[in-house]
């Protein structure tokens, strides 16, 4: 699954609706990969669709792992708090975004 380009508020929902689409087509058991390398212009709201996008795979038996995630991004889930969620494939510098 690829994030677009873009995630600010203006295209939260948007993002959420089709991303859990894709989501609600994988089986249970399967482990989702999510590829945020193409995530250029962001907001915190990134983080709120990646978070839904993690608790429905859980919710639907399913595991979401998050490659690529621009530095940036990964840094401001520090902040929050919630790296664990949404840091777990971070390759884009070779860091795996363990805390």
């Amino acid at each position: 699954m690829q994030l677009p380009a873009r995630i600010t508020v203006r295209e939260a929902s948007a993002a959420v609706r089709e991303l859990s689409s894709v989501l609600a087509g994988q089986p249970a058991g399967a482990v989702v990969e999510v590829d945020a390398s193409g995530l250029q212009q962001f907001d915190s709201s990134a983080l709120a669709v990646l978070i839904d996008m993690h608790r429905q795979a859980a919710a639907g038996g399913r595991s979401l792992h998050i490659g690529g995630l621009p530095q940036r991004l990964d840094e401001l889930a520090r902040v929050y708090g919630v790296a664990d969620l949404v840091s777990s494939g971070r390759q884009a510098d070779g860091n795996q975004g363990a805390a």
